[in-house]
């Protein structure tokens, strides 16, 4: 498994370097279900659907995409809904395909999230779709099961870590940790200038999974085999004591009153402008926040950094890599030709390029030839270097095919202080050997 994570890790260095330097109804609503013509200029106007997470930076991409592929395929019409985020978003979404009423395409989680969707059943094979060869390689094993590829890549590779205010640590002659206990530190001082050191965004309660999800790097650097060993139900997040202090560090958060009293009524959009405005010096979050931060805040974007969440030695600091999401077709689409005439759209560098026309890219990109602009953000120039320097490793849900799905509401109360981290963690283990009987794993 150790040489697992070089290789995964070495080929997202690689892509960088490349690159320049990480649920509404369903089927077609009018037109041919036929590919060729209906797709031409000559063919039937055919309307497909596609469905988003409702984030907005997500709204901003498919905007920008569907405009875009509208252009170059003008009697292809995409109508485009969303749906919540988190685990609300997550049964959307099943609920939808059990009961037939998917779009014709719809954009979701690669990894463990992916594979809890019976790709089989739900999703087309697009292994040999001719623009998979655009796409990185990196980002296929992410969206594969029993050896067949089901989408093409949406966005942005991502980190998990932590944004910073830099006027905040300029003004308290603060340096970017290294250690968990030099993020500590920092706290401690920021919060005796009466600035809140961490901020908490519960109110969409996927936000309480960042400091959990984000130290997987810390986890395998100290536990090169975890993934397997968790995989087969030969390790747990209770007993392992890399893994429980994943849970540990968000307990010291709650413990230290550390957050934002309001934490469990304030949103992620209210956590970015308190980030943004300096009135809470850290945020724990995935680099997808860019161009939402960019968008809202122009005029305080240069104001903002990121680092890797700390371990406990600094000689092992990286980064936990999210691959970007999915663009799935689904199986009983009355269009699937249009369909994936869409999806190898945004497979393409022409596709790639829409995007970050409409929201800046928030870390590598995914599609060969694509590349990065030279005015990308600090937070990206700050996320670079790990790749560079090889220290990234794939998040926890990329390497095992399972992630309980009531991990939110668990990092709440452990957040929050309800639960200690002992207990949050056992709870987790719970939740993942029902996910993993589901899956049929041996061992469970």
């Amino acid at each position: 498994m150790k040489a697992r994570h070089t290789k995964i890790a070495v080929t997202l260095s690689t892509a960088v370097l490349m690159a320049g330097a990480l649920a509404a109804c369903g089927g077609g609503t009018s037109g041919s279900s036929a590919g060729g013509e209906a797709s031409g200029a000559g063919g039937k106007e055919v309307t497909i659907t596609l469905l988003t997470d409702n984030t907005q930076d997500t709204v901003n991409m498919a905007k920008g995409v569907i405009e875009a592929f509208e252009k170059k395929y003008p009697n292809i019409h995409v109508e485009h809904e969303t749906r919540p985020g988190g685990g609300e978003g997550d049964n959307l979404v099943k609920t939808r395909l059990a009961t037939g009423d998917m779009t014709d395409v719809f954009w979701y989680n690669a990894g463990s999230l992916m594979q809890s969707l019976s790709p089989e059943q739900n999703m087309v094979d697009l292994t040999n779709e001719p623009f998979q060869q655009n796409v990185v390689d990196t980002f296929k094993p992410t969206v594969t099961y029993n050896g067949k590829v089901y989408a093409g890549p949406i966005g942005y590779t991502m980190g998990g870590g932590w944004f910073y205010n830099k006027k905040v640590y300029a003004n308290l002659g603060l340096s970017v940790p290294k250690t968990w206990d030099e993020l500590m530190a920092n706290n401690e001082k920021i919060k005796a200038a009466n600035i809140t050191p961490v901020i908490g965004s519960y109110k969409d309660d996927w936000t309480s999974q960042l400091i959990v999800v984000a130290d997987y790097y810390n986890v395998q650097a100290q536990k090169p085999s975890f993934a397997d060993d968790y995989t087969a139900n030969k390790a747990k997040y209770a007993t392992e004591p890399a893994a429980l202090r994943s849970f540990e560090k968000l307990e010291e958060i709650a413990k230290k009153g550390y957050m934002n009293k309001d934490f469990l009524a304030t949103t992620y959009d209210a956590g970015l402008k308190m980030l943004a405005e300096g009135k809470g010096a850290h945020y724990p979050m995935l680099t997808f926040a860019v161009p939402v931060l960019e968008q809202n805040f122009p005029d305080k974007l240069n104001d903002i950094g990121f680092f890797a969440q700390p371990g406990d030695s600094a000689d092992k600091n990286g980064l936990t890599v999210w691959v970007s999401t999915g663009a799935y077709v689904y199986k009983k689409s009355e269009h699937v030709e249009e369909a994936k005439k869409f999806v190898e759209f945004t497979s393409s560098t022409e596709g790639v390029e829409a995007m970050m026309k409409a929201s800046n890219p928030s870390g590598p990109l995914l599609v060969k030839g694509a590349k990065l602009p030279d005015n990308v953000t600090n937070v990206v120039k700050e996320m670079l270097p790990y790749f560079e320097a090889n220290k990234t490793a794939p998040a926890l849900e990329f390497l095992s095919p399972i992630k309980g799905p009531t991990l939110p509401q668990i990092t709440v109360e452990v957040g929050a202080g309800f639960k200690s981290a002992k207990d949050g963690a056992a709870l987790y283990d719970k939740d993942v050997e029902k996910q993993a009987k589901q899956l049929g794993l041996q061992g469970w």
